[in-house]
């Protein structure tokens, strides 16, 4: 078999290469225009699905579709915790007034809040 031969061969689409060894591996790659930039709540679902729901994160890999799907992840997260951080915010009676009266209980109260919404998207969004 000549060396050209050898290098490429094309089944249902997939490309292989000859490696080490004399073996065949697929030439995999990610699809074009698939690269998103991934936050803070991406990464994280990224590393639950790797260390819990291995079947789901390869899946995801294999298909290309990973990154778009954690970042998808990541902006549902952050708009999650935008909206529970002004709904808990109402309820909890923190303003503007009370930040310019006393700023350092305002603050207090707001870290509360935001700790207590990313808790809740973690749970609901990221470790399920």
């Amino acid at each position: 078999m000549s060396k050209e031969l050898a290098e490429v061969i094309v089944d249902n689409g997939t490309v292989y290469r000859l490696g080490e060894h004399d073996l065949y591996y697929p030439d995999l790659g990610l699809p074009e225009g698939t690269h998103y930039n991934i936050g803070k709540y991406g990464l994280m679902r990224w590393e639950y699905l790797k260390d819990n729901h291995k079947a789901e994160y390869f899946h995801l890999l294999l298909d290309g579709r990973l990154n778009e799907y954690l970042h998808e992840i990541d902006e549902e997260c952050h708009a999650k915790v935008d909206q529970l951080v002004e709904q808990m915010k109402a309820s909890a009676g923190i303003t503007e007034e009370l930040k310019a009266k006393e700023q350092m209980k305002w603050v207090g109260l707001m870290n509360n809040v935001r700790d207590a919404a990313e808790e809740i998207v973690l749970r609901e969004l990221v470790h399920v």
